[in-house]
């Protein structure tokens, strides 16, 4: 086992920024990325103003659309994470998997992905076919097609190797109704397993810090252990993948738009103690580390039982449990019940602990 001292004592901070500044500078600063309040801002306040009746208001990770009654989901996301390799994973799988599991979060099967690459001038070609190859692999896992693509080169200097952008089509479960309006007071909240595990890899890797044990990132697709939520036949009201943000970020959004209170029970929280440990070391709460291979469900509460019965037989759903539940109090808010008896809020993190983490 390390010793934290030691490891506090040879950290290089040198050259860290903070991911969240001031939110009035009138420049994008790295908060603006990080899945959190300077996010939801820049969304709210510039980018829906300036498309003006071309936006639908229902922003998300993943859109669900009606084509001639069969209801396809349509999702886009960008991975700029820095290293591009790190325990557990790369961009390349990293990019197929957010994609995926952004369809799966509204109850689709993923069918087809699109790759666009931006790649910055002397990258090395045996580092990009690297990444190329574990999307492709990805890919495959998953049962998704490839089927266009772009490519683009920045000047040396004006890029960080490799940004990858993949956008996906799946077509929806016909069973499900996932959105954060049907999450309702006596809901109960379930998640699939291990939190913080792909913030405290990439971190890891990043800074060279060492935990007394490795720790690899969760990276995984989720698509079939939804398959396997929703093949119960239970009222899934609302699913989301905890990542930029982590599971503050997520609950807090979905607090909001339901406009209900969420506790959580903070001893049945499953965080591994090598997380607890970097956490501790970092000043971090493990509650706002990224994840990317686990989901956080609402469930009616006569279903809770069976979907997690169901969940627990998934390989990916091996450890999930009810972290708390949804009630009429403090609506719009989230808070965790301590050890101790104390409560505490969880607040929507402003920017993102850790920058570059997807």
């Amino acid at each position: 086992m390390s010793d934290p001292v030691r490891e506090r004592a040879s950290i290089d901070a040198e050259g860290w920024t903070c991911p969240a500044p001031l939110r009035n500078s009138p420049n994008i600063v790295m908060g603006h990325g990080g899945g959190g309040a300077m996010s939801a801002e820049l969304v709210a306040h510039l980018f829906l103003p300036a498309f003006g009746a071309a936006a639908d208001n229902r922003f998300g990770d993943a859109a669900v659309i009606d084509i001639g009654g069969t209801r396809l989901a349509f999702s886009t996301d960008s991975f700029v994470v820095k290293p591009l390799v790190f325990p557990g994973g790369s961009c390349g799988d990293l990019a197929v998997n957010g994609t995926v599991n952004d369809l799966a979060m509204v109850g689709a099967r993923p069918l087809v992905m699109s790759t666009a690459f931006i790649l910055e001038e002397g990258t090395a070609l045996d580092e990009l076919a690297h990444i190329a190859r574990a999307l492709g692999e990805a890919a495959v896992a998953s049962g998704v097609k490839l089927v266009t693509g772009d490519t683009k080169v920045v000047d040396r200097g004006h890029g960080d190797g490799v940004y990858i952008n993949t956008t996906g089509i799946g077509l929806v479960d016909e069973r499900a109704d996932v959105r954060p309006q049907r999450v309702v007071p006596g809901d109960v909240v379930i998640i699939s397993g291990d939190i913080g595990l792909h913030g405290v890899a990439v971190m890891s890797c990043r800074e060279g810090l060492r935990f007394g044990t490795d720790v690899a990132s969760d990276t995984a697709p989720l698509h079939g252990l939804v398959a396997e939520m929703i093949g119960t036949g239970a009222d899934i009201h609302m699913m989301r993948d905890p990542t930029r943000g982590g599971v503050a970020a997520t609950l807090n959004e979905i607090a909001e738009a339901a406009g209900v209170g969420i506790w959580l029970d903070e001893p049945a929280l499953p965080i591994p103690p090598e997380v607890r440990a970097a956490c501790g070391l970092l000043g971090l709460d493990p509650l706002g580390v990224a994840n990317e291979g686990k989901l956080v469900a609402c469930v009616a509460p006569d279903d809770a039982d069976r979907v997690l019965h169901a969940m627990r037989k998934h390989p990916r759903g091996a450890r999930a449990t009810v972290i708390g539940g949804c009630v009429t109090d403090h609506r719009g808010m989230v808070v965790a019940r301590t050890a101790l008896g104390s409560t505490r809020i969880v607040d929507m993190p402003i920017g993102e602990q850790l920058p570059r983490i997807c």
